[in-house]
C-alpha cells in the first residue's frame, strides 16, 4: 500500500482510505521514524523544507527592519523638518511625543487586526496564499509612507502596512513548525527570532549609512528598500508546497502527500514513506477533533486547549515583561557616559550583532538542554543582570563609570535574552499549541505580546524621563521582579516539548501531564483511542 519516496511516480491516495482508525500502523513507523531521525540525516532528508521555511521567514526580516525604521527618523533632521508639529525652541521642528505615540500605537493596532484576521484567512485558504496576498499588500502600502506629505500620512501608513505584519508574525512561524521534523523544529522556529535581529541589523546599518545626508532621500531610500523583499518572497512562495497538515484538515489527503514530497530529498540509505506521513498527520489530526472542543478563537479556552493557550500566551508576554525593553537603551546610557552618537550608534549595530551570535548558539543549547531548562536557566540570569543594573542606579550618576557599566550590562543582557528567552520563547509557541488551533494560537499569544509592549511603551519614557519619574538604571529592579515571576511561572507550569511529536504532545495534554514530568513520561499515542501514558514517578 505505502509508495516509498524512490517511486518514480505518485500514488494517488483517496481520502476515506485515511478516516477511521486506518493506518494507525503506518502511522506508528511514521512516528518512530521520526524520533529515529539525526540532525545529520534530517539535513539530507528535509533540504528543501529547510529553504523553503527560510523562504518564509525572510517576511520576518522584512518587519524587522520595516519596525527598526520610524523609530531612527524621529532624530533625522530631514525627517523633522518635513514632518515635524512642534517647535524644537531652537527654530527648527521636531515630532512631538504625541504623535510618536499615535505612530507607534497605530502600527500595533494594524498588527493586532492583521493577526486576527490571518487567524481566520490561514485556515480558510492557506499558508502560501496568505503569503502572497499579504506581500502584495505590502507593495501598496508601501507607496503611502513612501510618497507620504505629512505626518497624518505616516500614521496611515503604519496602520495599514501593520495588518500584513500582523500576519508574518503568525504565519511564519506556524508554516515553519509545520513543514519540519521534530529534530530541526528548534531550529527553524528559533530562526524566526533571530530573522527580526537580522533585520535590526540591516535597518541600523543602513540608517547609518544615511546618517550624514541632509536631504529628504535620507528617509525615503530607506522607505524605498522595503519593496525588495516582495518580489522575492512572492516568487519563492510560488513554488513553495501548502503545508501538508493544512491540507489534511481540509480533506485533501492526496494533496498533502505531494507536499510532502516536495519537501523531501530522496537518500538512497535513509527510509521514507510519503503515505505514512500522511498517517501520522491524520492519526494526529483526528486525535485532536477527538480532545479538542473546535477551532474557533473561543476553544482555545476549552478543555486542554486552555492550559495550551494559557503557556503559549504567558512565554510570548514574559518577552515583553523581563526587561527586554531595556536593550534600547542601552545607547542612551552610553551617551551619558559622554561618548559621542556615531560611536553610539555604531554600538547600537554590535548589540545586535551580539543578539545574533546568541540566537545561534541558541540552537545548539535547545538540543542539548531542551527549552524548559533553558528557558527557567536564562530567566535566571537575566533577573541577576537585572538586579545589578537597578543596583547601579544608585551610584553616583555624574561619574562615567555607572553608565559605562550599566550600557556593558544591557549589551551582555542582550545576548542571554536572545540565547534564551528570545529564541525558546518562538520554539515553545510553536509547538505548544494543538495544530488545529495552532494558527489562532499563536495569534491570541502574539496579540498579548503586543499588549505588554504597549504598556511597555507608555511605562518607560515615564520611568526614564528627567521630566518624569526619573528611575533611570533603578528600572532594572522593576523589571527584576517580573524576571522572578516568569522564572516561578516557568517552573511549575512550563513543560518540555522537546523530541515529541504532534501526536505525543496531544497525548501529554490530554493526560494532563504535570510540566515537570512532561521530559520523563513515556507516551504511545496509538495505545488507546486518547494515547496512553506511563509517568515516572520519580521524577520530580
Amino acid at each position: 500500500m505505502a509508495s516509498k519516496l524512490s517511486s518514480a511516480d505518485v500514488e494517488v491516495v483517496h481520502d476515506d482510505e485515511y478516516k477511521g482508525h486506518a493506518h494507525h500502523a503506518e502511522a506508528s513507523a511514521a512516528t518512530a521514524r521520526e524520533h529515529q531521525l539525526s540532525f545529520r540525516d534530517s539535513l539530507r532528508l528535509y533540504p528543501k523544507a529547510i529553504g523553503f521555511s527560510l523562504l518564509f521567514s525572510t517576511a520576518i526580516i522584512m518587519e524587522g527592519y520595516d519596525l527598526a525604521l520610524i523609530g531612527s527618523f524621529y532624530g533625522y533632521q530631514p525627517f523633522k523638518n518635513r514632518y515635524g508639529n512642534e517647535s524644537d525652541g531652537e527654530g527648527g521642528k521636531v515630532v512631538s511625543a504625541d504623535w510618536q505615540t499615535y505612530i507607534q500605537v497605530g502600527g500595533m493596532c494594524g498588527q493586532i487586526i492583521g493577526l486576527y484576521l490571518n487567524g481566520w484567512v490561514s485556515d480558510a485558504i492557506g499558508y502560501k496564499k496568505s503569503m502572497i496576498l499579504s506581500q502584495m499588500l505590502m507593495i501598496a502600502f508601501i507607496f503611502i509612507v513612501f510618497f507620504a506629505k505629512n505626518i497624518e500620512m505616516i500614521l496611515a501608513g503604519q496602520i495599514l502596512l501593520g495588518i500584513p505584519w500582523g500576519v508574518f508574525q503568525t504565519l511564519t512561524l506556524a508554516y515553519a513548525s509545520d513543514v519540519a521534523p521534530v529534530v530541526l523544529r528548534p531550529y527553524l522556529t528559533a530562526y524566526v527570532n533571530l530573522c527580526w535581529v537580522i533585520g535590526q541589523l540591516i535597518s541600523a546599518g543602513v540608517l547609518r549609512g544615511f546618517l550624514n545626508m541632509d536631504s529628504e532621500w535620507s528617509y525615503r531610500i530607506p522607505f524605498a528598500i522595503q519593496w525588495v523583499w516582495p518580489p522575492f518572497i512572492i516568487f519563492g512562495t510560488l513554488f513553495a508546497p501548502e503545508s501538508p497538515w493544512w491540507l489534511v484538515r481540509q480533506g485533501r489527503h492526496a494533496d498533502a502527500k505531494q507536499a510532502v514530497l516536495k519537501l523531501v530529498s530522496p537518500q538512497p540509505d535513509l527510509e521514507f514513506d510519503a503515505d505514512a506521513q500522511v498517517a501520522m498527520i491524520h492519526a494526529t489530526n483526528e486525535l485532536e477533533k477527538a480532545t479538542s472542543a473546535g477551532t474557533n478563537y473561543w476553544h482555545c479556552f476549552m478543555r486542554t486547549d486552555l492550559r495550551r493557550t494559557e503557556i503559549a500566551s504567558i512565554t510570548y508576554i514574559a518577552q515583553a515583561t523581563c526587561g527586554s525593553v531595556l536593550m534600547g537603551y542601552s545607547v542612551q546610557f552610553y551617551e551619558r557616559a559622554g561618548l559621542n552618537p556615531n560611536s553610539s550608534f555604531t554600538l547600537n549595530i554590535v548589540q545586535y550583532a551580539v543578539g545574533a551570535v546568541g540566537v545561534i548558539l541558541s540552537w545548539f543549547l535547545m538540543a542539548k538542554l531542551g527549552r524548559r531548562t533553558l528557558y527557567i536557566g536564562g530567566t535566571c540570569v537575566l533577573f541577576i543582570i537585572l538586579i545589578v543594573v537597578g543596583g547601579l542606579g544608585f551610584a553616583d550618576s555624574s561619574k562615567p563609570g555607572p553608565s559605562w557599566a550599566i550600557g556593558s550590562l544591557l549589551i551582555f543582557y542582550t545576548f542571554i535574552y536572545d540565547m534564551a528567552v528570545g529564541p525558546v520563547c518562538y520554539t515553545i509557541v510553536a509547538e505548544i499549541p494543538s495544530t488545529r488551533l495552532k494558527a489562532k494560537t499563536i495569534v491570541l499569544a502574539r496579540n498579548f505580546n503586543n499588549m505588554a509592549g504597549l504598556v511597555n511603551n507608555t511605562l518607560m519614557p515615564r520611568m526614564l524621563g528627567v521630566n518624569s519619574w526619573n528611575w533611570g538604571a533603578k528600572t532594572g529592579l522593576f523589571w527584576a521582579a517580573f524576571c522572578l515571576l516568569i522564572m516561578i511561572w516557568a517552573y511549575f507550569r512550563l513543560p518540555e516539548p522537546k523530541d515529541r511529536t504532534y501526536g505525543e504532545l496531544d497525548v501529554l495534554f490530554e493526560h494532563k501531564v504535570s510540566a515537570r514530568k512532561f521530559a520523563t513520561t513515556r507516551v504511545d499515542q496509538f495505545g488507546d483511542d486518547k494515547g496512553a501514558v506511563e509517568v515516572d514517578a520519580h521524577a520530580k
